[in-house]
């Protein structure tokens, strides 16, 4: 994994939450419960993150 990139994953279901927060983890290019995303680290990246970060967790 090079220094630039994060590696994201999707903890919580996405059933009950908000619409725009589901959008958010979509954008991510998460689909499915624990499904992993490499992307880029970004400052739009790290906003993203931050707003489903009870849905989400960053891992090494």
């Amino acid at each position: 994994m090079s220094s630039n990139q994060i590696k994201v994953k999707l903890v919580k279901s996405l059933i009950g939450t908000n619409e725009a927060h589901r959008a958010t983890v979509r954008g991510l290019g998460l689909r499915r419960l624990n499904s992993v995303s490499m992307l880029e680290d970004t400052p739009a990246v790290r906003g993203m993150i931050n707003k489903v970060s009870y849905l989400v967790k960053v891992v090494s």
